[in-house]
């Protein structure tokens, strides 16, 4: 067989190589080894020929198969390289990922929410606070059905001061008319800054401080023109 290459003498035999012990052996590695194998063979006892055409047809085969991985392994690469760039056009866009920040421009104009509910709620709340982890306004939404909810937050804290321009965190807790849990799954839509790769998948970065992989990406959409 192929995988072990047999150095016979008058004494014994001993091997010489292993085919696929050695993953850089080619094929003049082989022919080689065949050939002082061949040569160094006891007269008495020649080479099968039947082992000697297996063994041939077993490494054109394996010859065979590591040449379709090298192509494979090309064609992997030239698709990812495909993919990054498909990704970096996102540079610009305004992006719904999974996440739970928002950001005010702090003129007290209307900041989206969104947010899935696994189920039917009785009642539901909205919690916004400050980068200080400071709570400055809650928002009784009451009951919302399965799927998913949209609401505003007007920017202002529960006195209706409008609140400084940067980003707030959101949380919400909803309760079905048993007053069990709603398990809750929180959006959040910010300008994509920039994409990286350096941790071997693409990473964006909003202008609202959040960064996740492209697969939390829900939606995409074209910036806002000001007449």
């Amino acid at each position: 067989m192929v995988d072990a290459v047999t150095q016979t003498n008058g004494a014994g035999s001993s091997p010489i190589g292993s085919l696929t012990g050695q993953s850089s052996m080619g094929k003049d590695a082989f022919l080689k080894l065949l050939v002082a194998q061949l040569k160094n063979q006891d007269p008495l006892k020649p080479q099968d020929s039947t082992q000697f055409v297996a063994e041939l047809a077993q490494f054109s085969s394996l010859e065979q198969t590591m040449a379709i991985n090298d192509r494979l392994d090309t064609l992997s690469l030239q698709s990812q390289g495909l993919a990054n760039t498909e990704t970096v056009s996102l540079v610009g866009k305004i992006a719904t990922v999974r996440g739970n920040l928002v950001t005010s421009d702090g003129t007290g104009v209307g900041v989206p929410v969104s947010f899935g509910l696994s189920g039917d709620a009785a009642d539901v709340t909205v919690t916004v606070r400050n980068q200080a982890g400071e709570v400055v306004r809650t928002i009784e939404i009451g009951a919302k059905n399965q799927g998913l909810v949209k609401v505003q937050w007007d920017g202002r804290n529960d006195g209706g001061v409008v609140q400084p321009a940067g980003s707030y965190q959101v949380s919400v807790t909803a309760k079905d008319s048993a007053g069990n849990p709603v398990s809750v799954s929180q959006q959040t839509v910010g300008s994509v800054k920039s994409v990286s790769f350096d941790k071997g998948y693409p990473v964006l970065l909003l202008d609202n401080g959040v960064s996740v992989p492209v697969s939390d990406l829900l939606k995409v959409e074209a910036p806002k023109t000001t007449p």
